[in-house]
């Protein structure tokens, strides 16, 4: 069985980079570009490992040449926990956002839609309440992000507090880059969602290379608008692998121990039956147990997956037995609709979903 990665809290992670790029924590780990620039833009590609950029380096020059190298990303590698811990500066234990699909007080919730089968729950579970940590350290920074995403439950999570401003076309990224600079913005940051979707959709051939083209493109239209001892870090929320067809069910003995489920196909929580959490775990590690991480709760939380501290909150939306495959599987809820199609996923602790790049320029 191969070792888990454990994200790098406290050092090269990306809970890490807000915080240190805005003076509150130590920044030598950050490439040398970041360090003492005037102004910085933190531009967010979401879904770019580390290993899959080596690997298809030649359709991003621009981004394999840069100054940098990898970090770890968070546990889960999922966009929910990932991007709030950019945001916020803190480990998912801390901000509470530990999962695609979060147990809230018994309501399996989608977090990116913030609603369960029954709708949206923002009045049940405000977002400020649900992540109670200031994004950007209290700092009402802009963000340039889809328009489509303003006033969702995930943004007002995660973001709030900033000054959205929406982009329609991947093309004003740079113009809305440019105008925050010219404002007199010290910081600004950008995400696109590019790489993400189209490994997704479609796995890691042809068009994930056009995909990496454009996002290296995008790269280079926002370095050409940034002014004299300007920076620019690129980073990732997590990679991916590609799984395909090989999502299966969980066996008849873990499901018969199961209530109901949350997380992700590559990062599965099961919830117990009452007082059938020895015997879930036991199921899970005799069935899954050569394909997979399987994990109790407490014992995640030992091992400093989500952080040197869990929050009370944070412990109660985790299951009983997590999970984790570390082989390219994942493991299919009955209940989650919509994705159960994905050519690539993430989610779990191999290297090639926790590790991201960090990468620098400065003009």
């Amino acid at each position: 069985m191969p070792e888990a990665v454990v994200p790098q809290y406290g050092g090269a992670c990306i809970a890490g980079i807000v915080p240190a790029v805005l003076g509150a924590t130590p920044s030598e780990w950050l490439p040398s570009p970041a360090r003492g620039a005037r102004a910085t833009v933190l531009l967010v590609l979401d879904g770019l490992g580390w290993w899959q950029l080596r690997r298809h380096e030649l359709h991003a020059p621009l981004l394999a040449g840069a100054q940098g190298g990898p970090i770890t990303s968070v546990a889960p590698t999922t966009t929910v926990a990932a991007l709030a811990s950019i945001a916020t500066g803190v480990a998912p234990g801390e901000h509470g956002l530990v999962g695609y699909r979060m147990d809230l007080d018994g309501r399996t919730v989608q977090m990116l839609r913030w609603a369960d089968a029954r709708g949206d729950v923002r009045a049940l579970h405000p977002p400020d309440v649900v992540q109670p940590v200031p994004p950007f350290l209290g700092g009402a920074v802009p963000v340039i992000s889809k328009a489509e995403f303003e006033g969702t439950g995930f943004t007002q999570a995660h973001l709030r507090g900033g000054r959205m401003r929406g982009w329609r076309a991947v093309s004003s990224v740079p113009v809305l880059v440019r105008q925050a600079l010219e404002a007199g913005e010290t910081f600004v940051y950008a995400y696109y969602d590019g790489v993400d979707k189209v490994a997704h959709e479609r796995g890691f051939g042809e068009f994930y290379e056009a995909e990496l083209r454009a996002a290296d493109r995008l790269v280079a239209d926002v370095l050409s608008v940034l002014p004299p001892e300007c920076a620019l870090l690129v980073t990732a929320d997590h990679g991916q692998v590609h799984v395909g067809e090989r999502t299966q069910p969980l066996h008849a003995e873990v499901l018969r121990a199961t209530a109901r489920m949350s997380g992700e196909g590559r990062f599965r929580w099961l919830h117990a039956r009452p007082g059938a959490a020895a015997d879930l775990a036991d199921a899970a590690r005799t069935a899954h147990g050569g394909a997979a991480w399987v994990v109790e709760r407490d014992e995640a939380c030992a091992r400093g997956w989500f952080g040197p501290r869990v929050s009370d909150a944070a412990r109660r939306r985790l299951g009983d037995v997590a999970v984790v495959p570390f082989e390219d599987v994942s493991f299919d809820d009955p209940d989650e609709r919509g994705d159960v199609l994905l050519e690539c996923r993430h989610g779990s602790l191999t290297a090639e979903e926790m590790d991201v790049p960090l990468l620098a320029f400065a003009t």
